[in-house]
């Protein structure tokens, strides 16, 4: 984990980064991904609980399509006055 430079703001939510930072692949680095974009770690934690590795490759890692999420959406809506190094446990992601 690194430090957050300048104004950087995580690629989910987009609130400013604070002293946790994680590097998230939008196509998983299992599925070839390279590019890293940078998120808060309850963001990262939130995009894998709602996503496989395999949804995420075929299309729905963008932030658009994350956002659009609607367990997404409710997660931004909830933490978007929280501190940047907020933290809280999350839900795993429930079979379907």
């Amino acid at each position: 984990m690194a430090a957050a430079v300048g104004d950087e703001v995580c690629f989910l939510c987009g609130r400013p980064l604070g002293r946790h930072v994680q590097r998230h692949h939008p196509v998983p680095k299992s599925r070839g991904g390279r590019e890293t974009v940078a998120v808060h770690p309850i963001c990262h934690r939130v995009i894998h609980a709602a996503f496989t590795n395999k949804e995420l490759e075929r299309g729905q890692g963008s932030a658009d399509a994350l956002r659009a999420h609607p367990n997404i959406a409710k997660f931004i809506a909830w933490v978007s006055g929280k501190d940047p190094d907020f933290h809280a446990p999350t839900h795993k992601r429930r079979s379907q």
